[in-house]
């Protein structure tokens, strides 16, 4: 019997022990900030205690508020373009249902081309057709919409003189026809370019940037123009050319127009500048035509190229061949030592 009390008091010693050990390990590990789990223990355990994401009404508001939203026929709806085929253009509206427009109610303008002008991700404004189109789909119509809303946007860009670009859809009498916002627009002839245009057909089909200078809304008028920008472009290009020129270059021009105050030349680098009835000749002249006439080429030197002026000179080029005049240099004697009889001499006196 005391054998075996001894066997089982050392059982329990062992017990304590390993007990013992464990706790001071895990104040060890606590002590230098290691972990006292197994690490697959501890991982499931941080699993178990992490928070999860808690979901609320607020991450679904936009969606809860468009299944309340009521669509009705004539209302007026912005959605995002996600998908676009040959024949239609589908839109996400933010609603149970999804929008669809299609080809033939996307423009006035007969050149669309729907794949080419239309692009996933696009936003397009559209009017409501039909609440179901019979696949539970929202039919909708950009021409409809555009009817309402375009006016609006011309008489905006008419006022701010926005820049854009049309493309000139069929010639008429007396000018060109285009579209913009879907509205279809006139560029009288006087208005296609800077200059006045003789053959408008060489414009058909061209694009170029206009702006809006009438939007009456009333009597369905656009009139589109592309004068004023084409002007400012070339005047942009030739104050560019003139910071070029070089004052006291010699250049060759030809004589484009004679007027009373002088000639302009038309230059190599394709600018015209004056050259002043003063700056023609060393000798005055009545009229530039006494020494020019039209078509004529000619050598001058530039003068002046300031504020997108070119002031040039003949005369300047005469001066500078003609021979150097013979300078005399007199100096004093400080004394004059002529007598009376050296001035008469070879005089005879009767």
């Amino acid at each position: 019997m005391d054998g075996e009390k001894t066997i089982v008091e050392s059982k329990e010693e062992v017990r304590t022990e390993e007990s013992a050990a464990k706790v001071q390990s895990a104040e060890i590990a606590a002590a230098e900030g290691a972990p006292a789990e197994a690490p697959a223990a501890q991982a499931a355990a941080q699993e178990q205690e992490a928070p999860k994401p808690v979901e609320s009404m607020a991450d679904y508001e936009a969606e809860i508020e468009a299944s309340f939203k009521r669509v009705r026929e004539g209302d007026i709806l912005t959605g995002t373009v996600i998908g676009v085929d040959e024949e239609k253009v589908t839109l996400d509206l933010k609603y149970y249902a999804e929008g669809i427009i299609k080809k033939e109610d996307l423009s006035n303008d007969p050149d669309f081309q729907l794949k080419e002008e239309i692009q996933p991700g696009d936003e397009i404004t559209a009017t409501v057709v039909k609440t179901d189109d019979g696949d539970g789909n929202i039919l909708l119509s950009k021409k409809e919409a555009n009817d309402l809303l375009a006016w609006d946007k011309l008489k905006k860009m008419m006022e701010e003189r926005t820049i854009v670009k049309v493309k000139i859809a069929e010639i008429v009498k007396s000018g060109a026809v285009a579209y913009l916002e879907g509205i279809r627009g006139f560029i009288p002839a006087s208005k296609l370019a800077a200059e006045y245009v003789e053959d408008l057909n060489e414009w058909n089909g061209k694009t170029l940037e206009v702006t809006v200078i009438t939007a009456e809304e009333e009597n369905k008028r656009l009139v589109l123009s592309g004068r004023e920008v084409a002007r400012e472009k070339l005047a942009e290009e030739k104050k560019k050319k003139v910071a070029k020129c070089q004052v006291g270059a010699v250049v060759e021009g030809t004589v484009e127009t004679l007027k009373d105050y002088g000639a302009f030349v038309l230059l190599d680098n394709g600018l015209t500048g004056l050259l002043h009835i003063s700056q023609i000749s060393t000798q005055r002249i009545k009229h530039p035509g006494v020494v020019l006439k039209e078509g004529q080429t000619v050598k001058v030197k530039i003068l002046s190229a300031d504020n997108g002026k070119i002031g040039l000179s003949m005369r300047a080029l005469e001066e500078a061949d003609a021979p150097a005049e013979e300078v005399f240099d007199y100096k004093e004697s400080g004394q004059a030592t002529t007598g009376l009889g050296a001035l008469l001499k070879g005089i005879k006196l009767s």
